[in-house]
């Protein structure tokens, strides 16, 4: 969970640096098509939290940020794992990461579960 207000105050005062060192150019592109930016982005800050949880690591032990990225093609957003998430998932004997995404109000909520750990 995290607060839509706090992620665009981080937006508009580190601007880039602040985007490239969290999100992937392709995260960085979708959210900035949105209306509303800071909620997208704010969703997937959230997501990349939940994701580095449910590997067990937090942003510690080799996963960084840009490690957990989310992805949206056709219908619901997906989670990809890069660097040293891929890795912790390969250890875990990961199959599939599911994602769900939430903003309302002032919170972006994610939640992610890992299936085959």
């Amino acid at each position: 969970m995290t607060e839509i207000a706090r992620v665009a105050d981080l937006l508009e005062r580190y601007g880039t640096r602040f985007q490239d060192r969290i999100y992937t150019p392709g995260e960085i592109a979708y959210c900035r098509r949105k209306r509303d930016a800071a909620s997208s982005f704010a969703a997937r800050f959230a997501a990349k939290e939940a994701g580095m949880k449910a590997l067990g690591t937090g942003r510690s032990r080799g996963v960084l940020w840009r490690d957990v990225e989310v992805v949206r093609t056709v219908g619901a957003p997906q989670l990809r794992f890069h660097g040293g998430a891929a890795r912790r998932f390969a250890e875990m004997r990961g199959e599939s990461a599911f994602l769900t995404l939430t903003h309302a109000g002032h919170l972006a909520i994610a939640q992610v579960i890992l299936t085959g750990v």
